[in-house]
């Protein structure tokens, strides 16, 4: 197969190895990193995307050889800490992605690194933190709790202090805490009916929704809207009896146990769901990827976890696909103007298109301005003292285009990439595209 006949076939992935030894023996993973890396400095098509591949040419061109044997092997490791999986690499640019002889996966690749390390030092008190979403959350939504929190998060005192103890950076963006969350504001929902619903060729116009950690402590008024929303357009919505985070904060330290731990909570009672009839949308990008290409890669062999991926949609395309059989209303009584919307990478490499565009355009007299530029945030990434002035200029794109754009709305499918973008703009909210619908609709 020659290198223009890979690249123009569509991009496959194999199932992680996970559970096999030679996924996390030493001598394999660097012989794979060196083979990878080698590929990447002869192509350098990735540039632009994060910070690991101007990291990794950085360190080829001032080594002594100017080549890969130049770089000492403990080095590859700066490589890796920049690597947040947004994916874009492997789905955007990369030339050498399967079926190509090449078989480049450089995300995954990342991934195998994280969880070797994982496996031999584990991580520090501030990613175990962080990435602790569940415990972190029903500790500080504590009625009493979440007031101190939220005062402290909003302190420059308390930021000060927050850096010096966890390394969370004194000017990142960090979410408030709701103690009254989404799945108790929605609780209503749960074991809700959805008998006289129209069903279409791709969805049964029924939906479960999966509030996901992020949305249901830090932003619960997102799911409100979406819930809102999809009523509006007579698809019946109900919540799962039991959820937990998705996973993917522990995927992106390489804690793949956890993840498999997470799995077993959320799986079972989901696959119940889609037996019953259910779709499954998530409020954001990320959780949705979780489950439609994560936990399916990393367990390609258990039926229910499939049986979910199939099930799983991002809310506009759900919505889109009801539209295309004219189940989606389109009498708007309010116009939108101009929104200036980014596109999260995490959405992007769904491969479903432009669906958030596509609905927020149906609103009359409303014009999107759409950026396919990352923000740099990842989650975790950007709130780490040593990685947030990174992930800022990262996102200095979008926040140009932004400045520029003179809009009258900005929007982004995810809350913490919004947020990032935004912080240094005084005229603009961090908007959430399903709330602009909602506004639209006058609901």
């Amino acid at each position: 197969m020659t290198q223009r006949e890979g690249s123009l076939e569509a991009p496959t992935r194999h199932p992680l190895d996970w559970r096999s030894d030679e996924f996390y023996d030493d001598k394999a993973l660097f012989e794979e990193l060196e083979r990878v890396f080698d590929i990447c400095h002869g192509c350098r098509r990735c540039f632009n995307l994060c910070n690991s591949f101007p990291t990794l040419f950085d360190l080829i061109d001032e080594s002594d050889t100017m080549e890969m044997d130049g770089v000492a092997k403990d080095d590859y490791w700066q490589v890796v800490d920049h690597c947040y999986l947004c994916d874009m690499c492997y789905m955007s640019k990369c030339p050498y992605v399967p079926p190509h002889e090449w078989n480049v996966d450089f995300p995954h690749l990342m991934l195998r690194a994280k969880a070797a390390r994982f496996r031999e030092k584990g991580v520090s008190t501030r990613d175990r933190i962080l990435s602790a979403t569940d415990k972190v959350g029903k500790l500080a939504g504590i009625p009493v709790v979440v007031n101190v929190v939220n005062a402290t998060n909003r302190s420059k005192a308390g930021r000060k202090l927050l850096e010096g103890a966890l390394g969370v950076h004194k000017n990142a963006p960090v979410p408030e805490f709701h103690s009254k969350t989404a799945r108790k504001r929605l609780s209503h929902l749960v074991n809700a009916g959805g008998s006289e619903t129209r069903a279409t060729a791709e969805t049964t116009g029924k939906v479960a929704l999966f509030t996901t950690c992020y949305c249901n402590r830090n932003h619960p008024a997102v799911n409100e809207d979406l819930v809102a929303v999809f009523e509006h357009n007579d698809i019946a919505v109900t919540l799962a009896s039991k959820e937990v985070c998705c996973g993917m904060p522990k995927l992106e330290l390489g804690d793949l146990e956890s993840v498999a731990k997470a799995k077993e909570q959320n799986i079972p009672a989901l696959v119940k769901l889609v037996d019953e009839g259910w779709d499954i949308v998530t409020p954001i990008p990320s959780c949705t990827l979780m489950f439609k290409q994560e936990l399916p890669l990393m367990f390609p062999d258990d039926p229910d976890v499939i049986k979910v991926r199939d099930a799983m949609f991002d809310p506009f395309e759900y919505l889109m696909a009801r539209h295309k059989d004219g189940l989606l209303k389109t009498e708007f009584k309010q116009s939108l103007g101009k929104v200036t919307y980014q596109v999260p990478c995490h959405l992007r490499v769904q491969n479903i298109g432009l669906k958030t565009r596509d609905a927020l355009q149906l609103v009359p007299d409303t014009t999107i301005d759409v950026i396919e530029r990352c923000s740099g945030h990842d989650g975790t990434y950007a709130v780490k003292k040593e990685f947030h002035d990174i992930s800022k200029k990262i996102a200095r794109p979008v926040v140009n285009k932004l400045k520029k754009a003179e809009a009258d709305h900005f929007a982004s499918d995810c809350p913490m990439a919004a947020e990032q973008i935004v912080q240094d703009i005084d005229d603009h909210e961090a908007g959430n595209p399903m709330s602009l619908l909602r506004k639209a609709y006058g609901i």
